[in-house]
């Protein structure tokens, strides 16, 4: 498997999906519908801190030509937020050490998913650790309060079927066209001409750092 096929695992076509799949898994008994609207509100969150961070520069140029930011990265966020949950839920009927030991490996995985997005040259260094640290920080503090609470006793083929299904509509490897929307909505809010680039930004910091510029 190649990272371009590797960092597809991240993709929003198939974790956003995966997302509502794991919030209706744990509607499915009354008991754990605290659970879901938990889930429900931490990614919640979580989506819109990246959203905003990709419309603020994409609109407006806002970011770090220093440490190379341009927005979190996305993949990497939705992977350290689904995939460890996905995993517990997978192993709801086993017992607790199964349950930590398969969201660790969520975890990890989601590391993988990160170090691709580095491999295939789509984000910096300082994005793929921002993404990383907002999604342990979504699926952790769902863990976290959802222990000791009661949890679905789900088989865990059912849960693999219903987050594999986004496949039956998006092959794997295929990107959701999710970043022309974003540019698309960045350009209507801003009323900018086109969207700002990596380019842009650290030509922006050229510009700003020679001499005499301060002046001009």
């Amino acid at each position: 498997m190649s990272w371009h096929e590797f960092t597809w695992l991240g993709d929003s076509g198939l974790l956003l999906p995966a997302a509502l799949f794991i919030a209706l898994w744990l509607m499915v008994s009354r008991s754990t519908w605290s659970g879901a609207f938990l889930w429900c509100a931490v990614f919640g969150l979580g989506s819109g801190l990246v959203l905003v961070s990709k419309l603020a520069f994409m609109g407006w140029g806002i970011g770090s030509a220093r440490l190379d930011f341009t927005g979190l990265s996305g993949h990497t966020m939705l992977s350290a937020s689904v995939w460890p949950v996905a995993l517990w839920l997978m192993a709801s009927r086993w017992g607790h050490g199964a349950r930590v030991a398969m969201a660790s490996a969520g975890w990890l995985l989601a590391l993988g998913i990160g170090l691709s997005r580095l491999a295939v040259q789509a984000h910096s260094i300082s994005e793929v650790l921002a993404g990383y640290a907002l999604g342990v920080a979504v699926s952790g503090i769902f863990l976290a309060v959802q222990h000791g609470r009661p949890h679905p006793q789900l088989r865990w083929p059912l849960v693999v079927l219903s987050l594999a299904l986004p496949m039956a509509f998006q092959g794997p490897g295929t990107p959701a066209p999710t970043q022309d929307l974003l540019e698309r909505i960045a350009l209507r809010l801003s009323g900018a001409e086109r969207v700002f680039t990596r380019d842009d930004l650290h030509r922006q910091e050229q510009i700003s750092s020679r001499p005499g510029s301060a002046s001009q």
